[in-house]
């Protein structure tokens, strides 16, 4: 994770010094990426020729299963140390680059502008020749012409991610004893396009898109799904589970009617109409397919941490399509979601997939 963490944070970099035009920044932190990426690859390259070598003295009987294990997890933990030492010179060269381009090379000098470079939120206004980069809506305006000209279009997208707590209902109740309501989460991320439904009124918007949707749901008192002909039962596991999981996933197509209350720009004297500025709430749903279902079960077994993945359709609907909404204040909203179609196909009992948590949209 640290890995990836320091990888991402030199992308975002070598992002923005293309936009500034800084060739030499970017050639050096390239390289970093370069060495980091390598390092990284010879570490597994070496820990697999290790581990392969264990796997051959196992199978010719010139060492035990324990021995076997052992072996493994000392060159494992080898490995490991080396990456994180030689990756961290890496990451030495990469605050000393990064701090001399803090120093001077990067100018926010009004005439000159500058860049700004944005994790969440934003300015309604920046400089004529300042350059605004947005991360998560992965949008650059060039000066504050452009940065009007697009918000004010008739049309926008977002990026929109969400996540919170999952269960599901089941004859109007929450099926919380079934399922750890704290424990069981949904995800979700997409584009969606934003457009006003009236020429000359900004209240009304129609707002549409294509989502991944990621349902999580963790059983309680030791129990995981069984596929028993057509029916999917929720039964005891006769193993005692560090941790039972089942997951779908859905691609869906949601479509809201979004009230927007955002306050209208002024620019050179000249009001615009803006959108995510504002209180908004949206009413709709979606409709779509699962793409994938999957149970994790996590044990031990004779001491030995294992983990099962299993595959499959589990009696699962084919189609999913429900109600949503949300409301909230510019990007951040409190987001509500409820399949109006039971998870599973033909069980006894029917139960549906709700969510509810915290929503971003990122303009």
């Amino acid at each position: 994770m640290k890995n990836f963490t320091i990888y991402l944070f030199l992308l975002v970099f070598l992002f923005v010094t293309k936009m500034v035009g800084q060739e030499t920044f970017e050639n050096k932190a390239k390289s970093i990426a370069v060495n980091i990426e390598k390092i990284t690859n010879e570490e597994k390259a070496a820990l697999k020729k290790e581990v392969d070598e264990v796997n051959n003295q196992l199978v010719e009987g010139v060492i035990s299963k324990e021995e076997a294990e052992k072996k493994k997890k000392e060159f494992a933990e080898k490995r490991a140390r080396n990456i994180e030492n030689r990756v961290a010179i890496e990451q030495e060269k990469l605050e000393k680059l990064v701090q001399e381009k803090v120093d001077g090379k990067i100018n926010y000098d009004k005439e000159k502008g500058g860049t700004i470079l944005l994790i969440g939120g934003g300015n309604d206004s920046i400089r004529p020749h300042q350059t605004e980069i947005k991360i998560p809506a992965m949008k650059v305006y060039d000066g504050q012409d452009d940065k009007v000209k697009r918000e004010s279009k008739r049309t926008t997208s977002q990026f929109v991610f969400a996540m919170g707590l999952n269960s599901t209902m089941a004859d109007g109740k929450l099926q919380d004893s079934n399922y750890n309501f704290i424990g069981s989460h949904f995800y979700e991320w997409g584009l969606t396009f934003n457009s006003r439904i009236l020429e000359h009124n900004n209240l009304l918007h129609a707002k549409y898109g294509l989502s991944l949707m990621y349902n999580n749901l963790r059983p309680t008192d030791n129990r995981s799904f069984v596929v028993n002909g057509e029916q999917t039962d929720l039964v005891t596991n006769p193993i005692n589970l560090k941790e039972s999981r089942f997951r779908n996933v859905y691609l869906v197509a949601p479509v809201h009617l979004e009230f927007d209350f955002s306050k209208d720009g002024n620019y050179e004297g000249k009001s615009y109409y803006r959108t995510h500025k504002g209180f908004r709430m949206g009413f709709g749903g979606y409709a779509g397919i699962n793409v994938k279902s999957k149970q994790i079960l996590k044990f031990e077994d004779n001491d030995y941490k294992t983990t099962q993945k299993t595959k499959g359709d589990f009696n699962v609907n084919n189609f999913v399509y429900g109600l949503s909404s949300y409301i909230g204040y510019k990007e951040i909203s409190l987001y509500l979601k409820y399949d109006l179609n039971p998870i599973f196909k033909s069980n006894t009992v029917d139960e549906n997939n709700i969510s509810l948590g915290i929503r971003f949209d990122f303009n």
